[in-house]
């Protein structure tokens, strides 16, 4: 399924199918073929099982845009604490998180995938004491994957775009790119995700299709997650932002709250729809 001269996909965790010919079943169901693959619960599996499911997504033909990574100990009570808790800023647990998403890249390798997307964590500001710290953590990462040729993709989120945009230009690597969410920007209060592509366009290599609505406390209380279509992302606006600025890869629906996720995937490809028709 192509939108507006984007391959439409589906965050394979949005649905919480349970195994690949699940996830092939629902994606078939939907008129989908490509998806964004979660590499954690691969990577727990023997290697037997890990290939047999491999196997079903491409018996199936389904293409995958992108692996991503998370991190157990993550904790998203609130944003203050996964300020604290996520991707490679806890000290204590900085070498166990790099040699995951070290295996996640060998994984994706493997499996021919060139992106790898995953929440670095907060990046304080540019003059901030543990700023050169998350710089070489990112970097190192990012060396690391290189030597497979996989690319790194940053989710935004908790900065504002043209913080990221620093950090982008102050990490000595060239793989490290961005997943663009546009709820995210609203969820954590980090700014307009409109004006947001416009000023990391270039950097672009991977969408999520989210929305959200603004907290009545921006920045210290969470935003709330809402269906595509019904927050305060607008999809018109996005897609003719993306086009701007020269976006033409795919865009992955991602779900992350509701007890009908299969249905919000359902309505996102409807508004997605309805956005892209009426110009």
């Amino acid at each position: 399924m192509r939108i507006a001269g984007h391959d439409i996909a589906v965050c394979d965790w949005s649905l919480r199918a349970g195994d690949a010919a699940a996830t092939v079943q629902l994606l078939g169901s939907m008129g989908l073929s490509w998806m964004q693959l979660g590499l954690g619960r691969l990577l727990e599996m023997d290697e037997a099982s890990r290939q047999e499911e491999i196997a079903v997504l491409g018996r199936a033909g389904i293409g995958i845009t992108a692996g991503m990574i998370g991190f157990a100990g993550e904790d998203y009570s609130t944003i203050a604490m996964i300020r604290q808790t996520g991707g490679f800023v806890p000290d204590e647990l900085w070498e166990q998180r790099q040699q995951l998403t070290i295996r996640a890249g060998r994984l994706a390798r493997e499996i021919r995938v060139g992106m790898l997307s995953t929440h670095v964590g907060f990046i304080p500001p540019s003059n901030h004491q543990k700023y050169p710290a998350i710089v070489s953590r990112v970097a190192e990462v990012a060396r690391r994957l290189g030597e497979m040729d996989v690319m790194l993709l940053m989710e935004t989120g908790q900065e504002k775009a043209e913080e990221l945009l620093q950090f982008l230009n102050d990490v000595p690597a060239s793989n490290v790119k961005i997943n663009f969410d546009p709820a995210n920007m609203i969820l954590y209060g980090a700014g307009d995700p409109i004006e947001a592509v416009r000023i990391l366009g270039r950097h672009i290599r991977h969408v999520h299709v989210k929305d959200a609505k603004l907290s009545d406390q921006p920045g210290v209380k969470w935003g709330e997650e809402v269906p595509f279509g019904t927050g305060q992302v607008n999809a018109k606006a996005l897609l003719r932002v993306l086009a701007e600025v020269g976006y033409d890869g795919p865009l992955a629906i991602e779900r992350e709250a509701g007890d009908d996720r299969a249905g919000d995937v359902q309505q996102a490809i409807a508004a997605l729809r309805a956005a892209a028709e009426g110009g």
